[in-house]
């Protein structure tokens, strides 16, 4: 894999694009503010929408820290927990359903480049 230029408009969306020096096929590593967008709620360490709604805050695993934390927990956002990270935040999105199609998660948003 090597790294190679992105536009101007890729430079707001990646961190980084690779390309394969064999296949040529490209990689993106998306910025990490792309979690807090978009209709389903995710984990936001990892990224998954697999996700198990907490009723009262757990005292074994830690709370995710932070502003968007905060401003999610003043607005009433619902508590969740990611069972990957161990990991709980709050968060005013409802959780992708498991019956319906699986959102597209990115294979990269952790940082892993090697495929």
């Amino acid at each position: 894999m090597r790294r190679i230029h992105r536009t101007m408009i890729e430079r707001f969306a990646y961190l980084a694009i690779f390309q394969c020096c064999v296949c040529e096929r490209e990689q993106h590593l998306p910025r990490p503010f792309g979690i807090h967008l978009g209709p389903h709620a995710r984990c936001p360490k990892c990224g998954t929408f697999r996700l198990t709604r907490l009723g009262e805050p757990d005292a074994v695993d830690t709370m995710q820290g932070g502003v968007l934390n905060w401003i999610e927990r003043l607005f009433h956002g619902n508590l969740y927990h990611c069972r990957f990270c161990r990991v709980q935040f709050y968060d005013r999105r409802p959780v992708a359903s498991p019956s319906s199609e699986p959102p597209s998660e990115p294979e990269a948003v952790a940082g892993n480049t090697s495929t």
